[in-house]
């Protein structure tokens, strides 16, 4: 039986000069968006969570049209419960790393959500709640980053190139745990790599970006 998709995406959309074209389907587990630099794998992510607006198209989640153009609806971002984990992690460097998953956990307030304490545990930052992020490593704000959008219990989960400048050695330690987090949580997660390594070990499927074209994905090999 074919899986039902949790995600469609059919929508174009523009940044200056450079112009996107989307039309793909993503279901459970990690779904890869694949391709170089500048292919335009941010762009996309930041239009499903919500940050900019299509000029076309449609963009369903769990069955809820968050993005119909042709019938001018266009969800916020704050109500689409969609976690985006931002390639420099974006934590507030005046909060303490207790302080900033509070912000994460504030968004799911009205559902039960994930137990922090859980989170926390799976990926291993008990020990970081004291401090601020002018004193954590980057594998640590890559950590404490991931367990904040966790807590705001999102529907969906985007990565946008979460181990870019991280050692090998840490670079496997939290690949490791974005398996645990695939398995453990259960959230669908969208991942942006142009590491082929990266996307051959966490992809459920795989969408390759290119020249701001992405379509329907493929299995990797």
């Amino acid at each position: 039986m074919t899986e039902r998709p949790l995600l469609e995406v059919d929508c174009a959309a523009a940044a200056g000069a450079f112009e996107l074209d989307a039309k793909f389907t993503a279901g459970s587990g990690i779904t890869v968006l694949f391709g170089p630099s500048g292919a335009g794998k941010t762009t996309l992510l930041h239009l499903i969570a919500g940050l900019i607006r299509p000029q076309r198209g449609r963009l369903v989640l769990h069955d809820d049209v968050l993005v119909d153009v042709a019938r001018h609806v266009f969800i916020p971002a704050y109500k689409r419960r969609v976690g985006l984990v931002f390639q420099d992690a974006q934590l507030f460097p005046h909060l303490t790393v207790a302080q900033n998953l509070s912000f994460g956990r504030w968004f799911a307030r009205h559902d039960g959500g994930i137990p922090q304490s859980h989170v926390v545990d799976i990926l291993g930052i008990g020990h970081l709640m004291d401090r601020r992020p002018t004193r954590l490593s980057g594998g640590e704000k890559s950590r404490v980053a991931l367990a904040r959008a966790l807590l705001a219990s999102p529907r969906l989960l985007l990565m946008d190139e979460p181990l870019s400048g991280i050692d090998e050695e840490k670079r496997r330690t939290i690949l490791a745990l974005i398996e645990r987090v695939r398995d453990e949580f259960g959230v669908p997660m969208l991942y942006v790599t142009h590491a082929r390594d990266e996307a051959e070990r966490l992809a459920t499927r795989m969408v390759t970006v290119e020249r701001g074209r992405a379509r329907d994905p493929v299995s990797p090999a």
